[in-house]
């Protein structure tokens, strides 16, 4: 079973409201990991098995502790201060074996559709399953904090993005409004409006090339902003 992919909608500054939750960015390739009985695939967003590109995700995939799943995330590498580099994606040898996978939706999970379930909900059935599993699959994480709080410390963090995702909400495929794209790109200030450039852009869906940002950085985001609230 295939599922297309759910795309987040591009938004000028973050959702207020307490009933979002909010990711950073990543820049890779989107990808489905789906596991069943004819083994793992590892899916584009227009359907392509790239499994034999990423054997260390496959194996990691392979090595989860269920019968079946569908997983959504980014597959990135990274370079030595943790930050993915997109064009080690494109270039050089079609195999990529320390590439990673960060996951941060669960669609299906042993014969058990979960679209329907709250974000939240599958999320932390997410963490659950992926707490034991290899380096090559990691849980992309999650802060619930104001979102323009989190937006200006993404910014002084030198990220270049953060995805917000509305709490209660269910998997959709295709745009959604319940999941927001933010850029903290140079023509965008810190307090979250738009500069007048004249260059903006308010990002594409190509397969290819989305924010680069550190996979690890949800952790010293999530730091940065209780402290400043604490």
């Amino acid at each position: 079973m295939y599922v297309r992919p759910c795309l987040p909608s591009p938004a000028e500054r973050p959702p207020s409201g307490s009933g979002w939750l909010h990711e950073i960015k990543l820049d890779g390739f989107r990808m489905l990991a789906r596991r069943d009985a004819a083994g793992v695939r590892l899916l584009t967003r227009n359907a392509f098995d790239w499994a034999g590109r990423y054997p260390g995700i496959r194996s990691a995939v392979n090595g989860l502790r269920c019968r079946s799943c569908l997983i959504d995330g980014e597959v990135v590498i990274c370079g030595e201060d943790g930050i993915p580099i997109f064009n080690r994606l494109r270039e050089g040898k079609q195999v990529k074996g320390e590439a990673l996978l960060f996951a941060f939706d669960l669609i299906e999970l042993d014969g058990r559709d979960l679209r329907r379930e709250p974000i939240e909900a599958r999320k932390a059935t997410l963490a659950k399953l992926l707490r034991k599993a290899a380096v090559s699959l990691q849980l992309n994480e999650h802060i619930i904090e104001p979102g323009d709080l989190v937006f200006k410390h993404a910014c002084r963090m030198g990220l270049e993005g953060i995805v917000s995702k509305r709490l209660g909400s269910t998997y959709r495929s295709g745009r959604s409004n319940h999941w927001l794209k933010m850029k903290t790109r140079m023509h965008r200030r810190c307090d979250g409006k738009p500069k007048k450039t004249g260059m903006e852009r308010v990002g594409d869906d190509r397969q290819e090339q989305d924010h680069d940002l550190r996979p690890q950085g949800g952790r010293n985001l999530r730091g940065r902003v209780q402290d400043f609230r604490g």
